[in-house]
């Protein structure tokens, strides 16, 4: 148990799934988990341990933005063992060719600020995804069919974003992508030597306005999931 999981030594399996929203995590455990039992509704933060395909995994929700996510990435790793991290999460397109319920995995991620900034100090440190994860991950979505695209992504610590300019030049520089979690986790499993990737569903489009309603957002992720999962086993 820590300050902000209250789940007791060994409830939670070696590899972890991330999406931002608990109730996504409550969702995606049983949607795809044999047997998904909750162990942790501190702060309302819901994870849940369960099996795929008999090996043991948990999802287990990070909060909105990068520190959020520090908090749980570190205790996950730190406090429980956890060796494999997958964020699952949604983004905003970036380039025209990355259309809605397209799925991208982050190569790496671009960012202005995350909480891990001050152990570089003047360095500009680049977080990147594990390799064999990214690999895997990129089969798996061959296979399933899904439209997928691997490359750099941007993760903002603001949501509402008054920076044209800046998005201007990330779309000319070849961001696929906009969310807001991914560098730190990145940069925390480095830190750790843990693996750890960010597979995203595009659920609205910076260039063209467009977004997916919320009753389709939900099933749009499944293919994410399951993604995720074949990636952490494969």
């Amino acid at each position: 148990m820590t300050i902000h999981i209250g789940a007791a030594p060994g409830d939670i399996a070696e590899t972890v799934l991330m999406p931002g929203d608990p109730l996504r995590a409550r969702w995606a455990a049983e949607t795809f988990l044999d047997n998904p039992v909750c162990v942790n509704e501190t702060r309302g933060m819901l994870g849940y341990t369960g099996t795929w395909r008999g090996n043991r995994v948990t999802i287990h929700g990070s909060g909105m933005g990068m520190p959020s996510l520090s908090i749980y990435a570190n205790e996950l790793i730190r406090d429980f063992g956890v060796k494999t991290l997958i964020r699952i999460g949604s983004a905003g397109g970036m380039q025209p060719q990355v259309k809605l319920r397209d799925v991208v995995l982050a190569m790496t991620s671009s960012t202005m600020s995350t909480p891990s900034k001050g152990f570089f100090r003047e360095l500009n440190y680049a977080p990147c995804a594990d390799f064999n994860l990214l690999q895997s991950a990129f089969a798996a979505a061959q296979k399933k069919g899904v439209a997928t695209h691997v490359g750099g992504i941007y993760s903002s610590d603001v949501f509402y974003d008054e920076r044209p300019d800046l998005n201007e030049q990330m779309t000319r520089h070849g961001i696929l992508a906009v969310e807001m979690e991914a560098a730190e986790l990145y940069t925390v499993a480095a830190r750790y030597q843990c693996r750890a990737l960010a597979v995203l569903t595009i659920s609205d489009h910076l260039q063209t306005g467009e977004a997916l309603p919320s009753a389709d957002r939900q099933s749009s992720f499944g293919d994410m999931v399951e993604i995720a999962l074949e990636a952490a086993f494969a």
